[in-house]
């Protein structure tokens, strides 16, 4: 029996075994915990106060023992359903202006109290205790608030198209001290950085939450069930404020950076260092209780972390994470339906790589990135539950500058003309968690080019039980105008895309039925981004996840799936697959292991041709068996580490006669080391190695080359080894939980090497070609992030970052496999520098009408 066959039983046995109805038998626990309804909501008072709160952690003011208690908090992992033993007891105050929030954790001992010191909104090895909202009651958003021992703070939203979300920031305080073997947490959070309705009498979601990190257990005054679907609609509720108005929150963030840049690669004839002043600011207005309106003008985005560059040999672009705060923070509503990609403001100009010196010419400026003029959000939920969001950012016009070397004269070359992005979203919370909504994204470019306009409308219905959902969405594109550049219309002028699916979505078993179809003219690509259109797929998903402790294990999941796609136009078959994962976490060491099985029957890849017109062309995949294992270890540990490793193996190649089997290889390991509550090192290190790997030969054909001139009219593919080797060492060293320094350095580095050339002809036949120019190339990506940051005051900042980097592309004769060769190259090449101070200062309205009354 073939290692893909026996891999294949194995997959088949562990989805049948999936499947069995001896999987639905639970093993004995708590009664509550096992059913996926539900718990009782509980409720809270809040006490109405009149004299100041001193924000000291003590809790030695006398109303704070006048307020009724919230305690009993139940267990939610590792084994939910769990009273406390320890105790959490927690009161709510208020006044005019403030809510307050003062928690009493008793523990065993003092050091028992976990208390690693992280940045803010960065988990560490911690306790720590949480304060959650709902101030609208619809049972679909809400605000967290958590402080740690050592007084990090970290808040959150949720909501159904982002989930959980860390990078929304808002504008509080807390304290925290010890008293022997209790630790006690004392929060104020003004009403400005919430919103909540003009009602005389307000009811409120609520929830607290306690992690004990010595125990890896965290508790919910408000049982939160793990087999129910949803977290908000699980929460208890406050009661008792009474006539607050909601503030006017107004609120004016000016900053001041300075640059000096360093540049060895510049062209000659321009200065090699630079250096810059910039200053503007960030706005924020609450236009009404329910709305706020987000502003920045003349953005600076010079200190975001540098992006993971990679060798990119897929017909697709490479998705880069957004590291940019405007843009991560509130945007819950923007990301409805997936149609907003944030990069794609402030992009890579749609000119930027069309532009080509002249004979006796060189490029001498040509800007990566369009800058932003300013970029503004209005967002909010009414009382009703319509949430409702706009977006606006303008970008301005782009221009490469081209000399001639003789003369010295110099022409620009437009790149990027001035360019619009807009977003409007209308997101109608129902009963039973359920809701619908309708977005439209518009880029609006001046000139001669073209536009842009997608509309979609997506719901989802659950039945009153929570057990099962309805969902789906219809997606229109529209396009309009010249192609950048060219006389010719854009020829994707209307597409459209909808899903439908159908979902088991409480309880240990769940399901999901899932169809969708992009026609071949569908492209969101202008706001969004859609790695390849033209699809009919369906996918049908089972998962049973077992909650409770038993035998060694806290946990158990396996999930399984079938997905089979079709080329939309004209229908042709592409992929069938089957999927099988497993995952557990034991539970004396809190081990955690699992693994993902997949089987690919025999596929069609009709995008790697790179042809315009989908549906001759495909280039044949073999089946193929991919398994990968992972562990990780108790991340509680002064040394902690994640290991992965797999292998991809794939059928015999039929065509062309002879050609070795293709495999590919990976392996990957996360070492992390806290040398005490202020210091950790992280390390990872990621490897893969693909062998006979079939592909479009990258970068293409030249009508320069002549080697290439007989090949022009012909889509040529190559087998190649392509070996990949990041690493990244991280060190974050805190001073305080104001106050932190950060040091990341990552190297990458991919080779490629081709053993031979065929050309491709119609339904996926190859022809050897004995084609001759080498095309062998190591791409390595180097880079340097080391950032000092002090929030010297609550919303205020000073923030110090140096950044390098270099990426050299080395081709042909000099492309070299050796990895210490590629490091030594690279270290050893010319880095751009950067080093930058800014500073950004918090003013608020309120507080400074404060200060004059």
């Amino acid at each position: 029996m073939t290692f893909t066959a026996t891999l294949r039983g194995l997959l088949l046995g562990c989805f049948f075994l999936l499947m069995s109805p001896a999987m639905g038998q639970t093993a004995p626990g708590p009664a509550a915990a096992t059913k996926a309804t539900a718990a009782p909501k509980k409720q809270l008072q809040a006490v109405r106060i009149t004299d100041a709160i001193k924000l000291d952690g003590v809790l030695d003011e006398a109303v704070w023992q006048q307020a009724p208690l919230a305690t009993d908090f139940v267990q939610q992992r590792p084994n939910p359903g769990v009273p406390e033993r320890h105790k959490t007891e927690v009161r709510v105050l208020y006044d005019d202006a403030n809510l307050y929030v003062g928690a009493i954790m008793h523990d065993i001992s003092p050091d028992s109290i976990l208390r690693e010191m992280t940045a803010r909104d960065q988990f560490g090895n911690s306790d720590l205790f949480s304060i959650f909202l709902d101030t609208y009651h619809d049972q679909l958003n809400g605000y967290n608030f958590t402080v740690t021992p050592s007084g990090v703070q970290l808040d959150a939203r949720y909501s159904p198209a982002g989930g959980e979300d860390f990078n929304w920031n808002a504008v509080w305080d807390a304290r925290t001290t010890q008293r022997g073997s209790d630790w006690v947490a004392e929060m104020r959070i003004p009403y400005s950085a919430i919103r909540f309705s003009k009602n005389a009498e307000q009811l409120w979601g609520l929830n607290f939450a306690r992690q004990r990190k010595r125990d890896n257990a965290q508790y919910f005054w408000n049982e939160v069930k793990p087999a129910v679907n949803g977290f908000v609609n699980q929460w208890g509720e406050l009661r008792g404020i009474r006539d607050v108005q909601p503030p006017l929150r107004l609120s004016l963030t000016p900053y001041v950076s300075s640059y000096v840049n360093h540049n060895p690669l510049s062209a000659e004839g321009t200065r090699r260092t630079t250096t810059s002043f910039n200053g503007g600011a960030d706005v924020k207005w609450g236009i009404n209780e329910s709305f706020t309106l987000d502003a920045t003008l003349v953005p600076d985005f010079g200190q975001v972390q540098s992006d993971n560059q990679v060798l990119n040999l897929s017909p697709f672009e490479v998705q880069f994470a957004e590291n940019r705060q405007f843009f991560t923070e509130g945007t819950e509503l923007f990301s409805k339906g997936n149609l907003f990609y944030s990069r794609r403001v402030g992009a890579t100009p749609i000119g930027f790589y069309d532009v080509k010196a002249g004979e006796g010419e060189k490029i001498v400026r040509n800007p990566a990135e369009s800058q932003l003029l300013n970029a503004t959000k209005v967002s909010g939920r009414t009382s009703k539950g319509l949430g409702v969001g706009v977006f606006n950012a303008v970008s301005r016009e782009m221009q490469a500058t081209i000399r001639n070397d003789e003369t010295g004269q110099e022409r620009q070359v437009l790149t990027q003309p001035l360019s619009n992005y807009s977003i409007a979203v209308l997101d109608q919370s129902l009963k039973n968690n359920s809701y619908v909504s309708l977005i439209n994204t518009n880029v609006t470019r001046a000139g001669s080019t073209y536009d842009a306009n997608v509309t979609g409308g997506l719901f989802r219905f659950n039945d009153k039980k929570n057990a099962y959902a309805l969902d789906g969405s219809v997606v229109y594109s529209r396009r309009r105008g010249q192609v950048f550049g060219k006389d010719e219309q854009i020829n994707d002028q209307d597409g459209y895309k909808y899903t439908v699916g159908l979902s088991k979505i409480s309880g240990n078993f769940t399901w999901d039925l899932n169809h969708r179809i992009e026609s071949d003219t569908y492209n969101p690509n202008d706001l969004g981004i859609l790695f390849g259109n033209n699809n009919i797929t369906q996918s049908a998903t089972v998962a049973y996840r077992k909650y409770q402790p038993f035998w060694k294990v806290n946990n158990m999941a396996f999930f399984g799936q079938i997905g089979h796609a079709l080329l939309y136009k004209p229908t042709r078959y592409q992929s069938l697959y089957f999927y099988n994962g497993f995952n557990t976490t034991f539970t004396k060491s809190f081990l955690q292991i699992g693994y993902d099985l997949q089987y690919g029957a025999k596929t069609h890849d009709f995008f790697e041709p790179r042809t315009s017109r989908l549906g001759e062309y495909f280039v044949r995949v073999p089946a193929c068996t991919d398994f990968v294992a992972f562990l990780n270890s108790d991340t509680r540990k002064q040394f902690s580490y994640g290991l992965n490793a797999g292998i991809q193996y794939y059928a015999q190649d039929g065509t062309p006669p002879g050609r070795p089997r293709r495999t590919r290889y990976s392996f990957g390991a996360y070492p992390r080391y806290r040398v005490n509550n202020h210091l950790t090192f992280r390390y990872s290190l990621d490897w893969s190695q693909s062998n006979n790997q079939i592909g479009y030969v990258n970068g293409g054909l030249s009508d320069d080359e002549p080697l290439d001139q007989p090949f022009q009219d012909q889509i040529l593919l190559g087998r190649r080894n392509v070996s990949t080797v990041s690493n990244v060492l991280s060190v974050a060293y805190t001073f305080t939980n104001r106050m932190s320094f950060t040091l990341r350095t990552r190297h990458y580095t991919s080779n490629v090497h081709y053993l031979d050339f065929t050309t491709l002809q119609p339904d996926g036949q190859e022809t050897r070609a004995d084609y001759q120019r080498r095309r062998d190339n190591t791409y390595n990506a180097f880079n340097v992030d080391a950032v000092y940051s002090w929030w010297f005051a609550p919303g205020s900042q000073i923030s110090v970052v140096w950044k390098n980097a270099n990426s050299p592309n080395i081709q042909a004769n000099e492309f070299t496999p050796l990895y210490f060769r590629n490091l030594t190259n690279t270290i050893n090449t010319p880095h751009n520098n950067s080093l930058s101070v800014k500073v950004l200062y918090y003013l608020d309205y309120l507080a400074f009408r404060k200060r004059r009354v």
